[in-house]
């Protein structure tokens, strides 16, 4: 997934779509022009893939925002944890890097070509015949000459909305407005990406505490300074994950 770079449509207007694909059939599952990039705004515009679609396995993105963040743990941001919150691994080509993901770059330049070139694009009836065309009428060599809409198949994982999580043989607490939690007698900060989520707390020797979200070790807590240390990324702790009330 990403956002085709942007161009000016017939009226003047601004065209930068959000574009997603499934990598293994080539099928666009979404191409639309979002009236912002702001969380909420693409939160929703997933809200309704997963639901018409399921959930995938994992997402594959580059490094900018709202899918990353240069300055946060792991790169999170708050579009990025809720997608782990709902058991997806983030993919992510290196920064810098757009051949990492080339296949989607090559759909974004039949964009360019067929659809930015004509100036189309603020009316969203023109993308998504566009994409309909693209799934159902174009053969791909990749394929065996078939078209994406011919090999795709939705996720059989259905989408639920989740309020929290929560963690077996855990201590769970609660990450504030600010991304900290109260461990103990202070504020331990670990990222405001994880503002209103659960993360669990696990013993380790030494008195210290690995600190999870979801399936990914973020780091530990140490004992005597009481700062969070910040991990490689490990997954599948010995937790169960599930929605919470």
């Amino acid at each position: 997934m990403d956002f085709k770079g942007w161009w000016l449509g017939a009226e003047g207007r601004r065209c930068e779509p959000l574009t997603v694909r499934d990598e293994f059939s080539r099928y666009v599952l979404e191409l639309r022009t979002l009236e912002s990039a702001r969380y909420e705004t693409v939160r929703a515009a997933f809200e309704r893939l997963f639901a018409q679609h399921g959930l995938p396995a994992a997402i594959r993105s580059d490094n900018g925002s709202p899918f990353a963040s240069h300055s946060a743990i792991f790169g999170l941001t708050r579009l990025s944890a809720w997608w782990l919150a709902l058991g997806i691994d983030l993919e992510r080509g290196r920064p810098g890097c757009p051949q990492d993901n080339g296949a989607h770059e090559r759909l974004h330049a039949d964009i360019a070509r067929e659809i930015e070139a004509a100036r189309l694009g603020e009316d969203q009836a023109s993308l998504d015949l566009w994409r309909r065309t693209f799934n159902h009428e174009r053969p791909h060599e990749a394929l065996a000459m078939k078209c994406p809409g011919e090999v795709y198949t939705a996720s059989p994982r259905k989408y639920a909305p989740l309020a929290d999580l929560t963690y077996e043989k855990m201590r769970r607490l609660k990450v504030n407005a600010i991304g900290s939690i109260r461990w103990k007698t202070q504020l331990v900060f670990l990222s405001t990406a994880l503002a209103g989520w659960s993360v669990g707390l696990e013993p380790l020797a030494q008195g210290n505490w690995a600190v999870w979200f979801g399936r990914l070790r973020l780091g530990q807590i140490d004992a005597q300074t009481l700062t969070f240390q910040c991990a490689e990324p490990v997954t599948a702790p010995p937790t169960k994950q599930q929605n919470a009330a």
